[in-house]
């Protein structure tokens, strides 16, 4: 099996944008990619696109407009976790000598308001059980009774993100927050306010990978990408809303693309420089903690209270601003964590660059029912 690196990443900030549309913001990632690798637009053999509300043959729309179609583009829907879907396929088919370089690209333009998906039953959103605030409202109660998680910790999540985000123009959030201020935004669903949800929005992710060739020397290189599925479990789990049977030693999705992406590595969370991972809200991000093993289970307030998450700690986590800052348009998400994963461990990310970064991982969650992670390392 060949070794796969990222050879070149774009992005189109994340935020709203009324002027342009969904293919306009591909063309412009795709474009910086391609650029950024040194790669002419018909250099590459195959592309798969991850979208969720792009509508169909989105992927195909935005190579016609760059005059580079005539390859296989595929299409791949996995929710939040589309992008590291799409990546997951693109590294097999490199890694097995199908493609020698293929292009991967996310954009959407997110309608405003809550997510919504025909995944779920209408019944299901009356409950709360699907990825909606009242859900992940739930959870956060069912973390906080768990592992010790107070409202003061999530608001902390809060300030940490943004205080990144402040760094990263293409954010859509800017500006710090303090923990006053999170909490006294508005009481969406008990313990989340307003500023502990992040926003779905618009924006365009894309990668180019490809074989690493004896001349490629030391650049970053995808060392795992994994999906998984939920198994049945309890209805207040990541592993899905959508069963609701009671057994709590059921691995959510989560834990099990973790252990199948270190399986692949070689490695383990302590061997972690680096994480982006999915903070839909702030209790996610310390749920997150716990799945993908950076702490013990219900020890993730006490990862948190430690500073090892923060920039400066021993694992910063996501020093993007995570989708508390940028917002989350879904089928550029994964791929955004990893253009940001990227350059730091090129040592491009500016003033929110963690130092010596040599391994990084990227995680995201879609509708609770598909887990990504993939692992980079150089």
């Amino acid at each position: 099996m060949r070794s796969v690196e990222v050879a070149g990443i774009g992005l189109h900030p994340f935020g709203r944008f009324e002027g342009r549309t969904v293919t306009e913001m591909g063309v412009a990632a795709v474009r910086q990619a391609l650029a950024d690798a040194g790669v002419d637009r018909r250099d590459f053999q195959a592309a798969f696109c991850g979208t969720a509300y792009s509508g169909v043959a989105a992927g195909h729309r935005v190579l016609d407009a760059l005059g580079a179609t005539g390859g296989p583009i595929v299409d791949v829907e996995a929710g939040c976790a589309s992008g590291g879907a799409a990546v997951m396929m693109a590294a097999a088919a490199i890694a097995a000598g199908q493609y020698d370089t293929v292009l991967v690209f996310g954009m959407e333009k997110m309608p405003k308001g809550i997510i919504r998906s025909s995944f779920f039953a209408p019944w299901q959103e009356e409950a709360g059980l699907s990825p909606a605030p009242a859900y992940f409202a739930l959870r956060g109660q069912r973390l906080m009774r768990e592992s010790g998680v107070t409202k003061q910790h999530l608001a902390d999540v809060v300030v940490k993100n943004r205080a990144n985000g402040v760094n990263n123009p293409d954010a859509m959030f800017q500006k710090p927050a303090t923990a006053d201020e999170v909490l006294a935004s508005r009481l969406v669903c008990e313990p989340l306010h307003l500023w502990m949800l992040c926003s779905p929005n618009e924006g365009a992710a894309a990668l180019v990978l490809r074989a690493v060739s004896s001349s490629s020397g030391d650049g970053v290189r995808v060392a795992a990408a994994a999906l998984r599925s939920h198994l049945p479990g309890n209805v207040l789990s990541e592993a899905t809303p959508m069963s609701g049977l009671v057994d709590d030693d059921i691995p959510p999705a989560t834990t099990l693309a973790a252990s199948a992406a270190y399986e692949q590595a070689g490695l383990g969370p302590a061997d972690l420089d680096v994480v982006e991972l999915q903070d839909t809200d702030a209790a996610r991000e310390l749920l997150s903690y716990e799945e993908l093993g950076l702490c013990p289970t219900g020890d993730a307030a006490k990862l948190l209270d430690e500073g090892a998450t923060r920039m400066g700690g021993r694992l910063p986590v996501n020093p993007s601003g995570g989708l508390l800052s940028k917002g989350e348009p879904l089928g550029a998400s994964a791929l955004g964590q990893l253009v940001e994963l990227t350059r730091q461990l090129r040592g491009d990310a500016g003033p929110r660059q963690v130092d010596g970064a040599r391994v990084a991982l990227g995680h995201t969650v879609g509708r609770g029912a598909n887990a990504s992670v993939v692992i980079l390392t150089r």
